[in-house]
């Protein structure tokens, strides 16, 4: 199964790519999967390029491919302003708007501190909710203090979990859609 990682850190390193990377790791310990690692930071110039003439860049393109083909997706966005990033919410609104359709995502933020902690809540899951993605039920907050703290390794393995669970329906539904024959080859091979 395909996962694809969406991290919108912009430092290095940042603590965003590190909750990013232990969340694959968790799912991958639930199930197997090929992780792909979208670095939002180092598509900001195709995205903003997109916005302005319509069209993707060689990096963009690959990236939006990735999340249209993933069985399953983690997005981690660091907290600006009791929000996601600008960088993070202009990705996916440069994304085809069926990519995430019935597709589970496990959402996730960092930030300075616990007072932002809703933001999962308030601004990420009806984000992906009207992507009509299926938001895995737990969600998981990094503040500073959760670092090497109780809780945040129980809430990595929870999510992962729940995350991993979801997969294998969205990878059958790909590899049917990928065995139906168009009509017009059918009537083709019986020779009208």
């Amino acid at each position: 199964m395909k996962l694809v990682v969406v991290s919108a850190g912009l430092s290095v390193p940042s603590s965003t790519r590190l909750l990013a990377d232990r969340l694959a790791a968790a799912v991958h310990g639930h199930t197997p999967v090929d992780v792909r690692v979208v670095e939002v930071r180092d598509l900001a110039v195709e995205v903003a390029h997109r916005f302005t003439n319509g069209f993707p860049g060689k990096a963009l393109a690959a990236a939006q491919d990735a999340v249209a083909e993933a069985d399953g997706l983690i997005v981690v966005t660091p907290v600006f302003s009791a929000s996601y990033s600008g960088l993070f919410k202009s990705f996916f609104d440069v994304l085809d708007k069926d990519a995430l359709a019935g597709k589970p995502v496990l959402i996730a933020a960092t930030g300075g501190s616990a007072r932002h902690s809703l933001v999962l809540d308030h601004a990420l899951r009806p984000l992906f909710a009207h992507l009509r993605a299926v938001v895995v039920p737990t969600a998981v907050y990094a503040a500073s203090e959760d670092w090497g703290a109780e809780g945040l390794p129980e809430r990595i393995e929870r999510a992962a979990g729940e995350l991993a669970a979801l997969m294998p329906a969205t990878a059958a539904r790909r590899a049917a859609d990928e065995d139906v024959v168009p009509f017009t080859e059918r009537l083709a091979a019986l020779g009208q």
